[in-house]
């Protein structure tokens, strides 16, 4: 029976965010199914045209989820608590994903901020390239179960050998700066009119880690 050892490397890696991801959300009440779902269109259709004037095209704003669900509130009749349905509520969660660049998103924040629909907006950052990040973050759990393999052989008296199996479990890698909020759009109509607002934001850098299981023969 061969002698093996098993080794679950860390890799990490940390990379300066080039992309900027926003992620939008449109919710509001209405009476009817019907209400509901063409006012989610006219609201989608004011942010559009929002973005449009920041340079964007329709088609760079991409649906993540769209829903319309039926809405119950409790009510009291006497001293008996009922639930009735109080309406439809749609729910549409959309993406604009654009290279960080200065003002570019000053552009857009005051768009938004003056688009009737009053959108609630999350700012993420993230990597174009993600696969490179994704291989050199499995390198470094390579490289790092190597390393641990070797000590635990040295100290045993005995030398690595080949790999007998890799484990790895290829979930997904999130590549997402934790530097985002979230914020609501608001109408601003008597507010000054800049091109755009000075976003003084730095990003910080987008850290993350993986693992990977491997078998060493020993000898």
């Amino acid at each position: 029976m061969e002698n093996t050892i098993k080794v679950t490397g860390r890799g990490k890696i940390s990379v300066k965010p080039d992309m900027v991801r926003l992620l939008l959300n449109l919710e509001e009440m209405a009476d009817t199914y019907d209400g509901a779902v063409e006012l989610s269109l006219r609201q989608t259709g004011e942010m559009k045209d929002s973005l449009a004037g920041a340079g964007f095209a329709p088609e760079d704003l991409k649906t993540l989820s769209f829903r319309v669900s039926a809405e119950y509130e409790n009510y009291q009749e006497g001293q008996v608590w009922k639930r009735r349905q109080a309406g439809y509520k749609f729910t549409h969660s959309l993406k604009l994903e654009f290279p960080v660049a200065d003002q570019v998103l000053g552009r857009i924040i005051h768009a938004l901020s003056r688009c009737q629909a009053h959108p609630e907006f999350r700012i993420q950052y993230t990597v174009k390239d993600g696969e490179a990040v994704k291989n050199k973050l499995l390198e470094n759990a390579m490289a790092d179960s190597r390393a641990k393999a070797e000590i635990l052989a040295g100290a045993a008296g005995a030398a690595l050998g080949p790999v007998r199996q890799i484990d790895y479990s290829w979930g997904e890698v999130e590549l997402v700066s934790k530097s985002a909020g979230l914020l609501r759009g608001c109408s601003m109509d008597d507010a000054p009119e800049p091109a755009a607002y000075n976003m003084d934001i730095e990003p910080d850098e987008v850290e993350t880690t993986d693992t990977v299981t491997v078998v060493w023969e020993l000898q």
